[in-house]
Parts: C-alpha cells; sequence; structure tokens
C-alpha cells in the first residue's frame, strides 16, 4: 500500500466519510498476507518506497499468478523477474494490461502514475551485446522504480572507442550500472573515468575459463578504479534496486 493512499485512508476515517470497520477491512492485509505457498509483504511499500517484487524462477505458474492477484488491488505498479516465456504468455491473458519484455524476462504491470523519485540519470551501460539481457533486467528495475535511465551498450574493452565517444552521456550520469562479462573489465575502465558510484554485474557471459561469471566477479571485486561496488552474478536486479536507492532525491 502506498503511503499517500494510507494518508487518504485516515483521513477519510478522520473526517467521519468512511467507518472504521471499512477502513480495517481495507487494512487487514498489512503487514503481511499468508497465501498457504508465500506470505506476501504488503508493507514493503511503506518501509521501502516499492512493493514486493516477485522472483519468478523456481516458481509454478499457479504461485505467481496467486502472488500477483494478492499484490494488484493495491493498485501498486508489480515488477516480475526471471519469467519464463511460456509462463508469460499465459499470465498475459489473465493480466492484459501487463507488459513481458523477452529479452530480459521481466514483466511488468503499471497501475497507475510512476512517481518521479529520481534527482538525475541513471546510466547502464553493457560491455556486450550479451550482456544485454542483464541490463535490460536493471533498467526496468530502476525505470519502474521511478528514475529516468539511459543505456550506452556494446561499449567494452575490445573497443574503448565506442566508449568514449559518449563523453557528455557519462559526465551527466547520477551513477552507473555496468554490466560485463567475459574478463569483467568494463566497470574498472568506467570508474577511472567518472566521479559517480559505479554499479558493477558480472554475467555468466563467457567461454569455459570464465567459470560462469566468477572470472568476471573476481575481476570486479579486485577492482583498482575506487568507487566501484559489485552486486552477485547476473543480479540485474539488485544493481537497479541499489542505483535506485543512490539515486533518490529524498
Amino acid at each position: 500500500m502506498d503511503i499517500k493512499i494510507l494518508e487518504q485512508l485516515l483521513e477519510e476515517v478522520r473526517r467521519g466519510r468512511l467507518p472504521v470497520a471499512e477502513a480495517l477491512d481495507r487494512l487487514r492485509t498489512l503487514p503481511f498476507e499468508n497465501l498457504g505457498f508465500a506470505r506476501v509483504d504488503h508493507h514493503r511499500q511503506l518501509r521501502q518506497g516499492f512493493p514486493e517484487v516477485i522472483f519468478a524462477a523456481g516458481k509454478s505458474l499457479s504461485q505467481i499468478r496467486g502472488i500477483l492477484t494478492a499484490l494488484q488491488p493495491n493498485n501498486d505498479n508489480i515488477l516480475v523477474t526471471r519469467l519464463a516465456p511460456d509462463q508469460a504468455e499465459i499470465l498475459l491473458t489473465e493480466f492484459p494490461e501487463a507488459r513481458y519484455y523477452t529479452d530480459s524476462r521481466v514483466l511488468t504491470l503499471i497501475q497507475g502514475q510512476i512517481p518521479d523519485r529520481g534527482r538525475g540519470v541513471i546510466v547502464v551501460i553493457s560491455a556486450g551485446t550479451s550482456d544485454i539481457p542483464v541490463a535490460e533486467e536493471a533498467l526496468l528495475t530502476a525505470q519502474i522504480m521511478g528514475h529516468q535511465v539511459e543505456s550506452l551498450y556494446d561499449v567494452g574493452v575490445a573497443g574503448l572507442h565506442r566508449l568514449l565517444a559518449h563523453q557528455e552521456l557519462l559526465l551527466s550520469a547520477t551513477c552507473f550500472i555496468v554490466v560485463a562479462g567475459m574478463d569483467g573489465a568494463l566497470p574498472s575502465v568506467v570508474g577511472g573515468l567518472v566521479d559517480r558510484p559505479v554499479i558493477a554485474v558480472p554475467t555468466s557471459v563467457g567461454y569455459g575459463a570464465s567459470f560462469g561469471g566468477v572470472a568476471a566477479l573476481l575481476t570486479m571485486l579486485n577492482s583498482c578504479a575506487t568507487g566501484v561496488a559489485v552486486v552477485n552474478i547476473d543480479n540485474g536486479f539488485g544493481a537497479g534496486c541499489l542505483a535506485a536507492l543512490i539515486n533518490r532525491k529524498d
């Protein structure tokens, strides 16, 4: 439940426009709703500024549907990550207002205007085209949380002139999300060029010795550039959340 909706509800009770019993009925799912297979955290919007996000990997279609159905009445904007295409196809028939992004496997259900919570621009950078799905997960996460996001893709260290051609964009950002697999070197390069926080995201993209992203992760953890923080392998969602916190107005 959004804090503004809660304030309006309490104001209606105070003025006698809404019976206490009806207000209690609307608040009955706070702080959480027990669905048996999940405890949906309806209080998260009040605590953290954005509702609970559904991580779809490992969940059945009925479980995802049940959580979506529980979240929808609050009129919150809903984000589902790591949603399989076959599950998305079915859910889109049941929630026609939703939108599915195939590359990132993200589904969004926008039920109201997304408030502008940012104080600047978040720039999402990918080293290669193969890193774009993780970069898009980060971008969509930050956008639905109310932030302006710009993207700059396929500018990795194999051709740094591609990155350096966008100096104006680099200088405009409040913070960066830099997504890279293979050798994972790009966040260090960006960190050495800018005076803003850099969130590094290692991806599982690479040949055998990349060890499913572990090589990129270790490179980023050992960055010689200052101001570089690292999230887990392929964790675009986590990077988008962290960037949103850095870029918040208040």
